[in-house]
């Protein structure tokens, strides 16, 4: 059984940015700058925004984190969107999911420019990706395909499935893994809360993508031997014993389903780190496409 491990992987790919945004700054270019807007006070979504505000210090790029509290208006954050659309020094932005109930996630996904969409929500980049062309690829699974490809992990007609459908890793994903590409070429089953004789289809996959949100859903009896696993759950489970209070957990039952794996994402330190450094490739890659 080999780690899949994501912290090293993304480590290696920041070292790579470092050195051209040093270049950059060198020849007078430009430096990436990635705006990030945060409403409310979920730990999640403030524990992955600051990790992407550091890693921006650490490589180089700019970066701006804009807040508001969870009672700001669907207005207001739409402006603030429209205001970094047209903003030439924010060169990539994100607004962090989830977000309140008074608030349309899909007008703000639809409402950021597609050309500055650096998590790849946009219905534009989502059309591109469907279709095969260049755009910004959704974060998470972009990371995940990344890190296949920099652990020469083979997906060339293997038989994967992707347990969660939602729209931020389960769907693209699958799709991703069906592209004639490298990774892909996967013969695809996407799997979700609906589908009946789960265990039976799980077993007959060479590669199984975890992305449900149900912490350790996938146990040892659902795996065959060999297999590659990609866990992307995060679920802080109450554990009186740490001193923060709780533990986080994946969708992968780790310490059953790696004693039969070929390679496996930890949980934390698998896919997490991965989205963030994808994150950083596609603000390299808007200013790029700016010419600038």
């Amino acid at each position: 059984m080999q780690i899949l491990d994501g912290k090293k992987t993304a480590e290696s790919i920041r070292n790579e940015l470092a050195l051209e945004v040093q270049k950059r700054k060198e020849s007078g270019k430009k430096t990436p700058h990635l705006a990030a807007v945060l409403v409310g006070e979920d730990g999640g979504s403030l524990t992955y925004v600051t990790s992407k505000v550091k890693t921006c210090e650490k490589i180089g790029f700019e970066s701006s984190l804009i807040r508001y509290d969870s009672s700001v208006s669907e207005k207001t954050l739409l402006d603030k969107v429209n205001e970094l659309n047209n903003d030439d020094n924010i060169d990539g932005f994100i607004v962090q999911l989830p977000l309140p109930d008074h608030i349309n996630e899909s007008l703000i996904k639809s409402s950021i420019h597609p050309s500055k969409d650096v998590d790849g929500f946009h219905p534009e980049n989502i059309g591109n990706m469907v279709l095969n062309v260049p755009g910004f690829l959704p974060a998470t699974p972009a990371g995940i395909l990344e890190l296949l490809k920099r652990n020469g992990v083979e997906t060339e007609g293997k038989k994967c499935v992707v347990v969660g459908r939602s729209t931020i890793v389960g769907m693209p994903l699958s799709i991703l893994l069906a592209r004639n590409s490298n990774p892909g070429n996967c013969t695809v089953t996407l799997a979700h809360s609906r589908t009946k004789n789960l265990k039976e289809i799980c077993l007959q996959a060479d590669i199984i993508v975890a992305a449900i949100g149900k912490p350790e859903f996938i146990t040892a009896d659902m795996v065959k031997e060999g297999t590659v696993v990609v866990d992307v759950g995060t679920t802080r489970v109450p554990n009186p014993e740490r001193e923060r209070g709780w533990s986080l957990k994946g969708d992968v039952h780790f310490e059953e389903v790696s004693k039969k794996c070929s390679f496996i994402t930890p949980v934390p330190g698998g896919v997490g780190p991965m989205t963030i450094a994808s994150l950083m490739l596609n603000t390299l890659k808007a200013l790029e496409l700016k010419g600038q």
